[in-house]
C-alpha cells in the first residue's frame, strides 16, 4: 500500500526578509537554510518541524526572486497571482509520493489533474537537492491550496541538512477535498473536513507555544 506523507507546509511572503522576519515572530526561531530554484525564478528558507508524526516535515518560507531571470513560464504555488500585501502567510503544503507516477494518474483519473512533472534541483552546501515535482501549467493550487503538491525525492531529503529548531508539526487539517482524491493519496496524518473555515490549517508547538496558521489572507 502506497501513500502520501506530509513533507512540508508553504508560507509565501512578498520578500524573503519579510519572511525571515515572520518566522521570527510567529514561531520564535529563524529558518536554518535555503537556496534558489533558476527554473521557476524563486528563493526560500527552510525550518525543520518534523515530530513523531511528521517524520522529516520542515515548512518553506518561498518568495520570487528578485535577481532571478524570468522563468518564462507561471511560477509554482500560484505565486504569480497571490496578493501578499498583508504579510507572509501559509497558503499551502506539499505531500511526499513513493509512487509519483502511479498518483498522477489516479488524481487525473478522478477529475483533479495535479500537473505535468518536472525536474527541479537547489544547490546547498551540502551538495545538489534533487526532486520531482507536479506542477501545473497555469502554477496555480487546487482546491484552496488544501489539495497538496505532490513531490518525489531523488536521493537526499532537505531535513538530513537541518538542525533541530525546536518547532514541531502537531496537526494539518485539509478542507474541501474531494473524498475520491483523498482515497487515491491515502493521506497520511491528515485530518480532512468539510466546514466553512479556510482550506488548510496546521498546528505547530514552538519555544511560544502552540502556533495555529491558516490560509486565511
Amino acid at each position: 500500500m502506497t501513500f502520501v506523507a506530509v513533507d512540508h507546509l508553504i508560507v509565501a511572503a512578498a520578500s524573503l526578509a519579510e519572511g525571515e522576519a515572520w518566522c521570527r515572530a510567529t514561531l520564535g526561531v529563524a529558518p536554518a537554510g535555503g537556496g534558489r530554484h533558476p527554473l521557476f525564478g524563486t528563493h526560500n528558507r527552510v525550518l525543520a518541524i518534523a515530530g513523531a508524526a511528521y517524520p522529516q516535515a520542515y515548512l518553506e518560507v518561498i518568495a520570487i526572486d528578485p535577481e532571478a531571470a524570468p522563468p518564462g513560464r507561471a511560477r509554482w504555488f500560484g505565486l504569480d497571482q497571490l496578493d501578499l500585501s498583508s504579510g507572509p502567510r501559509l497558503i499551502h503544503w506539499v505531500g511526499r509520493s513513493p509512487m509519483l507516477d502511479m498518483h498522477r494518474w489516479g488524481l487525473i483519473t478522478v477529475g483533479q489533474p495535479p500537473g505535468d512533472p518536472v525536474a527541479a534541483s537547489r544547490e546547498t552546501p551540502q551538495g545538489l537537492l534533487r526532486w520531482q515535482i507536479l506542477v501545473p501549467a497555469d502554477g496555480g493550487l487546487r482546491c484552496g491550496g488544501a489539495l497538496p503538491t505532490l513531490i518525489q525525492w531523488q536521493g537526499a531529503h532537505p531535513t538530513e541538512q537541518l538542525p533541530d529548531s525546536g518547532v514541531a508539526l502537531r496537526s494539518i487539517t485539509i478542507n474541501h477535498v474531494p473524498a475520491r482524491a483523498r482515497e487515491v493519496l491515502r493521506l497520511r496524518g491528515v485530518t480532512a473536513v468539510d466546514d466553512d473555515g479556510p482550506a488548510l490549517r496546521a498546528t505547530l508547538a514552538t519555544p511560544r507555544g502552540d502556533v495555529h496558521l491558516t490560509s486565511q489572507p
